[in-house]
């Protein structure tokens, strides 16, 4: 339900839908504190709305894979000509096509609320940051906000961020430490870390 969900509003969704607020974005951005130079994976990159700021942070030696489960989403994303430094990879963020260890951060803008099985996301996220990487998921909008809007669309009434002690439990579940929560008025913002000493 959830991908034909975002198939069919690809085509309207910069218009009607994603954040326009470009000062919020470049805001967002500098907060996730990514180094230049950095390999990102962008989960749930939907039409690319948060690419070029993300490019402006790791700079011209970056690199940023940018993943959705969304193949119409995708085709947006890569329409916008954002080519330099971006590889675009259909996949779902339950069975990621990538190595152990391959990025240096994990950014979830605008989309964790949308992964249907969030423990089993987060494992496998993971499983592809490295040792010392970060794992970033934010909203340029309240986690009340975000939910509220949710709620009033039927195909995602029921995808919503979880309150701060369900995420604090699901993170330190998967393995991630470090973990901050900062809930604003105009702004959700997530990090963790996975140790460089690890179990696994």
């Amino acid at each position: 339900m959830s991908q034909t969900y975002f198939n069919e509003q690809a085509d309207i969704w910069d218009e009607s839908i994603a954040e326009k607020d470009a000062t919020k974005l470049e805001r967002m951005a500098r907060r996730l504190n990514i180094p230049p130079g950095a390999t990102v994976l962008d989960v749930g990159t939907g039409t690319g709305v948060f690419l070029p700021f993300l490019l402006r942070v790791v700079g011209r030696r970056g690199r940023i894979v940018a993943l959705d489960f969304a193949e119409r989403m995708l085709k947006k994303a890569r329409a916008k000509g954002f080519n330099r430094g971006i590889a675009y990879l259909q996949a779902d963020v339950g069975h990621i096509p990538a190595r152990p260890e391959s990025f240096d951060a994990i950014v979830c803008y605008s989309s964790f609320p949308h992964f249907p099985d969030k423990p089993k996301a987060l494992g496998e996220l993971r499983r592809v940051v490295k040792k010392g990487g970060q794992l970033l998921i934010c909203h340029t909008s309240s986690r009340a906000q975000i939910n509220a809007i949710h709620r009033q669309v039927p195909a995602v009434k029921n995808d919503t961020l979880p309150d701060e002690a369900e995420m604090q439990g699901m993170l330190a579940a998967a393995g991630f430490t470090g973990i901050r929560i900062e809930d604003k008025s105009d702004s959700y913002l997530v990090s963790a870390e996975k140790p460089v000493v690890s179990s696994s």
